[in-house]
């Protein structure tokens, strides 16, 4: 087999000490890559790049590459010291192989040799031929290496990690520790929440806590975000690098000016991708002489996959946690969270019951379009649950234009004096906030809102029902049946807020007395309690 000059282990003493390297070297060969029968390349001036732990790769020059059976696609991955890839994926007709042809177009320094040239998964081609002979196997480079130090440190520590700021502050620590010369490290990680957009932690040196900032999805419009780097990445175009060094650096983002004026000299962020191929960002700022070397980033570079593995699993709980607390409320989002999964789990409690109904629903939903009863409905749901949730309670669930809630009744936070009391500002806020709403829709000619609430105290079951393989996390009990049975007479009594006899209790002074009512399917009359009447405003 012929011998490939680009692919020999002879190193130089300083190859040998580096921890990572990446070497261009020419073939001095004439290559060609068959594909589909067809011949993709042919070149003797073929370049071999060899990077530490990787099997050699070819680089062809663009000229003599067949571009007619590449076609450009949109994928870009990015590498802290060549720069930025751009891919192509190669058609022979009856078979194509997707982003199998890669190529930096704007290289770093580095990696400057290879600009224009391509090169190809060496799996998607079909032949390769070396001074007339193929070559079945990948030739492999046997030069020795300094073992990465982050590869222990990824086996042995970062797995004790319990959240993501602790994650983002042990890999500043592993850097900084290993010689790393970082200034700041920040990480953007997103997380499924229906407010925000995701988080970043930051950690600079000399600074002894770790900073957290939310990052809204209405912040994803600002100017600070669509004049960075972060913007490009997220969408999927690569990284940046930077140098801020020298007599002109390349200042072209607001930031990059603001950390050359404070003394910074190398500048990254790159993808930090999850499995899913969620694109999250990592962001190394140095203020040495000299930035970042190649040694330092290539070793980083490769532990990226397993780290952004690492921090996806941190992610995946802060959304999983997020979502169940959305969808379920916090306390059962964190109870089915700290297992209470199988049908039956639960527990008993003692809690006030908020139930309310939206009037009118029905002719509401004839009336208008659908868009426009979902912007009704939201608003609704905005003054009642909003109200519910800012004074301590827990909206269990929407049930169609309803709204059951809790507020916990506990001995020693929260007795069940207080729990009423905060039941009762909250519908008394509801009720506020709902004025507010229909001011609004009657100077927009538009139908006001009405609503009622019942509210009752009692024992409660709180856990899992259903099916086996469709569970809801809810609140079941005669005392919710009664809370609902009350909500029900709003309308017939021409109240807003009614609560029974055991709520008015604990209250004392602030209700008045409807008198006896009955309840559908409660067997006993119930003495009913309205809030006051307010007097007229003049």
């Amino acid at each position: 087999m012929a011998q490939l000059v680009g692919t020999d282990t002879a190193q130089s003493e300083t190859e040998l000490r580096s921890g990572y390297r990446v070497v261009l070297k020419p073939a001095g060969n004439r290559i060609r890559a068959i594909f589909q029968g067809q011949i993709l390349a042919d070149s003797s001036n073929v370049l071999v790049m060899r990077e530490t732990r990787l099997p050699p790769i070819f680089y062809f020059p663009r000229e003599d590459v067949s571009m007619a059976l590449l076609a450009k696609t949109e994928h870009r991955t990015h590498c802290p010291f060549k720069g930025d890839a751009s891919y192509w994926t190669l058609d022979g007709g009856d078979t194509s192989a997707e982003n199998a042809a890669w190529s930096y177009e704007d290289p770093y320094d580095e990696a400057l040799d290879v600009k224009e040239y391509l090169a190809f998964n060496w799996g998607d081609i079909d032949a390769w031929m070396v001074d007339d002979q193929q070559i079945i196997e990948q030739p492999l480079d046997h030069t020795p290496a300094r073992t990465n130090p982050f590869v222990d440190w990824l086996v042995q520590r970062a797995w004790q990690a319990k959240s993501l700021p602790d994650a983002t502050q042990q890999l500043a620590d592993a850097l900084v520790e290993n010689g790393f010369p970082l200034w700041r490290l920040r990480l953007v990680i997103r997380t499924l929440n229906p407010q925000l957009f995701g988080m970043t932690y930051t950690w600079q040196r000399d600074i002894d806590d770790l900073t957290e900032t939310q990052i809204s999805h209405e912040g994803l419009q600002s100017q600070q975000y669509l004049n960075s780097p972060f913007a490009l990445i997220i969408n999927g175009q690569g990284g940046v690098r930077r140098s801020l060094e020298g007599p002109d650096p390349q200042l072209d983002f607001p930031i990059l000016e603001e950390l050359h004026k404070e003394g910074a000299t190398d500048y990254i962020a790159m993808p930090l991708r999850f499995s899913d191929g969620l694109i999250n960002i990592i962001n190394l700022v140095s203020g040495a002489p000299g930035g970042f070397s190649t040694d330092d980033l290539g070793l980083l570079y490769e532990v990226l996959p397993s780290l952004g593995i690492q921090f996806e699993a941190h992610a995946q709980r802060v959304s999983s946690l997020t979502l169940l607390r959305t969808y379920l409320g916090r306390n059962a989002g964190e109870r089915v969270m700290s297992g209470l999964v199988k049908r039956g789990d639960g527990e008993e409690l003692h809690a006030v019951i908020w139930f309310s109904d939206l009037r009118n629903s029905t002719s509401l939903a004839e009336s208008l379009s659908r868009d426009e009863y979902l912007v009704t409905l939201n608003q609704y749901f905005d003054a009642v649950a909003g109200a519910v949730v800012e004074h301590g309670g827990e909206v269990l669930k929407f049930i169609g234009d309803a709204v059951l809630a809790i507020f916990a009744i506990d001995e020693v936070d929260s007795p069940i004096a207080v729990a009423c009391t905060r039941a009762l500002s909250a519908a008394r806020d509801a009720q506020a906030r709902i004025d507010s709403v229909n001011r609004e829709r009657r100077a927009q000619d538009k139908p006001p809102l009405g609503f009622g609430t019942g509210l009752h105290c009692g024992n409660i079951t709180y856990g899992n029902v259903g099916t086996a393989k469709r569970l809801d996390f809810t609140v079941i009990g005669s005392a919710v049946n009664e809370a609902s049975r009350i909500e029900g007479l709003c309308k017939s009594l021409g109240e807003t807020v009614l609560t029974s006899s055991v709520f008015a209790q604990c209250v004392p002074g602030e209700l008045r007395s409807l008198g006896q009512h009955t309840l559908r399917g409660v067997s006993e009359e119930e003495e009913i309690f309205a809030l006051p009447i307010e007097p007229a405003s003049d």
